[in-house]
């Protein structure tokens, strides 16, 4: 790379400051102010990358070294770019196996008038960590739910909350969570790990959330009307029930998938050949226990799983919900294109802006008052909430703050960890309470229920972004140093 020397601050800050003009423009002014559509956040990285480079260039870079630095850079990403193909492969290969099917069939047959509201809460994490999407969850599972409180007269504000803290939570624990991965690579911590952290403040906000559900069905108790009489009949939930009985064949060795990622993660094998694994074993038991062939099974590793491979020319495929394609009508290898290439234009950007330092320079700078760790840690929550409320994307949020606030956890000796559960503890947590998140927007749009009607009862994330800050001042869940065995916090 050629000899050039550390940027000052103020081109540091021209670097950084590119990207925070144009997310504010194209992610906020456009949409809130402007009434025009937002840019894609691909677009926002891929021009403060442009606008990066443009700089080395003035500073005196070959473009031989930047292309150097922005490759190094992108091959830290490589992992987890895998890792979210794999992810694809996989809830493609469970659904075609039947195994998604019949745990949802499983879970929504739990589904009861008098407990509608804990439900509405623990079915959601059930399908979340199954898929690894929080809104697909909302979108299908949160979809039927939200009928049968529709039927049965329940509070639908309560019941909207209960179903997003449920998505949210199933895909902060779940592996197969695309937020989750690149929350740890961001971090640069590994996967299992990232997890294992997460749950020194998101279980016991979720197990105090369940409480307050499970209170809230003796105190707001669903006011039964005749319709519900006749629930077996008329409503989506009991054709939903029907049409997933009807399409798959169901047995017990369907959950051979996830007892091998469940076997995967208790004993810490490497992620990526177990989702192989488990995605291969999915296939044949496909071949076995469904009515499709080979090729449905190969078009399902590659463009996803359809319904209509299913059942085809039979009774039930003409009589099929509409809402059951949107339910399981998913996967396969290009899955998740938009956070891999989100991931690749990311990275393409702190690798150009990494020739100069420009991070570290500014970082160093604005936190160089800071000394405790607690205050480090509190910091790094307010930064994830103000970046996810801006971007409205935690994809965004994990990169921008995991990049900035990396190298003073290491100066301050916390572990990196502590930082990759901020990053969601804070960001993720806060998507369904801002207004004019794209998060909000789609839970009105799938559920047909207003933020003003949900965001108090959203009890998952209420409970806790105030929880994180406690663990945070109490050292709560700050961890050992590996090497010595000691507590890696400090006054």
């Amino acid at each position: 790379m050629d000899n050039v020397k550390k940027a000052s601050f103020s081109q540091s800050l021209f670097s950084v400051g590119t990207l925070l003009v144009l997310v504010l423009y194209g992610l906020m002014l456009r949409p809130l102010l402007l009434e025009q559509s937002p840019f894609p956040l691909e677009i926002v990285f891929l021009l403060a990358a442009i606008i990066a480079i443009g700089q080395l260039f003035y500073l005196g870079f070959s473009w031989s070294s930047i292309q150097m630095a922005v490759t190094n850079k992108l091959s830290k990403a490589i992992p987890t770019i895998l890792l979210l193909f794999a992810i694809g492969l996989l809830i493609g290969s469970w659904l075609i196996s039947g195994t998604i099917p019949m745990l949802v069939y499983y879970a929504l047959k739990i589904v009861s008038p008098e407990h509608i509201y804990i439900i509405a809460f623990l079915v959601p994490i059930f399908f979340s960590m199954c898929t690894g999407t929080s809104w697909g969850s909302i979108a299908t599972i949160g979809l039927v739910i939200i009928t049968v409180a529709q039927v049965i007269n329940a509070d639908l504000g309560i019941v909207t909350g209960a179903i997003v803290g449920g998505a949210y939570f199933g895909d902060k624990m779940s592996p197969l969570s695309d937020t989750t991965n690149i929350a740890a690579m961001a971090s640069n911590v590994e996967l299992y790990q990232h997890i294992k952290s997460m749950l020194f403040t998101t279980l016991p906000s979720a197990v105090l959330a369940a409480l307050g559900f499970f209170a809230l069905d003796y105190i707001y108790p669903a006011q039964m009307n005749s319709a519900v009489t006749h629930i077996e009949s008329i409503t989506l939930f009991q054709q939903t029930l029907s049409a997933i009985s009807s399409l798959f064949n169901f047995h017990y060795l369907l959950m051979l998938p996830p007892i091998v990622i469940l076997y995967g993660s208790i004993t810490r094998k490497p992620p990526l050949p177990i989702l192989i694994l488990s995605s291969l074993i999915a296939c044949f038991l496909a071949l076995i226990f469904q009515s499709i062939q080979l090729d449905d099974v190969v078009q399902t590793l590659y463009k996803g799983f359809d319904i209509a491979m299913i059942g085809t020319g039979s009774e039930i495929a003409t009589h099929i919900p509409e809402h059951i394609g949107v339910l399981f009508n998913r996967g396969g290898l290009y899955a998740l294109n938009e956070p891999i290439i989100i991931t690749i234009l990311v990275f393409i950007y702190v690798g150009a802006i990494d020739c100069i330092s420009a991070m570290s320079v500014l970082v160093n700078k604005l936190l160089s008052g800071i000394k405790r760790q607690f205050s480090l840690v509190a910091a790094s929550l307010f930064s994830s909430a103000i970046v996810n409320a801006i971007t409205s994307s935690q994809y965004a949020n994990s990169f921008i703050v995991g990049e900035a606030f990396g190298k003073k956890y290491d100066q301050l000796n916390i572990s990196r960890k502590v930082l990759s559960r901020s990053l969601e503890d804070t960001g993720t947590m806060i998507e369904s309470l801002v207004p004019w998140s794209t998060t909000a927007v789609f839970i009105y749009a799938s559920l047909g229920v207003a933020i003003q009607d949900y965001w108090h009862w959203q009890l998952l994330s209420l409970i806790n972004i105030p929880i994180a800050f406690i663990c945070a001042f109490f050292a709560i869940g700050f961890f050992k140093d590996e090497q010595t065995g000691e507590s890696i916090y400090g006054q």
